[in-house]
């Protein structure tokens, strides 16, 4: 198997495993969708392989392209200061939070 083809079955393994309601619109989940979904809710053992498998330059692409919700304030922690440390990257201290802006009158 090519290592695309190894990388495409690690993170479909992933798929099914974190990602457990149906996509919208019947499309499949997006890559980093379900990387994040893997670095919030992984294992250890399914952490050290999605490192492996993905690298920790693309992991800190999907901290920096998060979208509210998707890690939580844990999971951000222990990532923002695991690739931090190993990659010199500056990643925010919080993770990205939904906005809501009343209208004023």
């Amino acid at each position: 198997m090519a290592s695309n083809d190894v990388s495409a079955a690690i993170l479909g393994h992933f798929c099914r495993k974190y990602l457990w309601w149906e996509p919208v619109a019947e499309e499949s989940f997006a890559e980093e969708r379900v990387i994040a979904q893997t670095m919030n809710l992984g294992t250890y053992d399914d952490i050290l392989l999605l490192e492996q498998t993905v690298g920790r330059p693309r992991l800190v692409e999907i901290m920096q392209r998060a979208e509210p919700g998707w890690l939580s304030d844990r999971s951000w922690e222990f990532w923002r200061g695991r690739l931090s440390f190993a990659t010199g990257a500056e990643i925010p201290h919080e993770p990205p939070r939904r906005e809501f802006h009343a209208a004023t009158y």
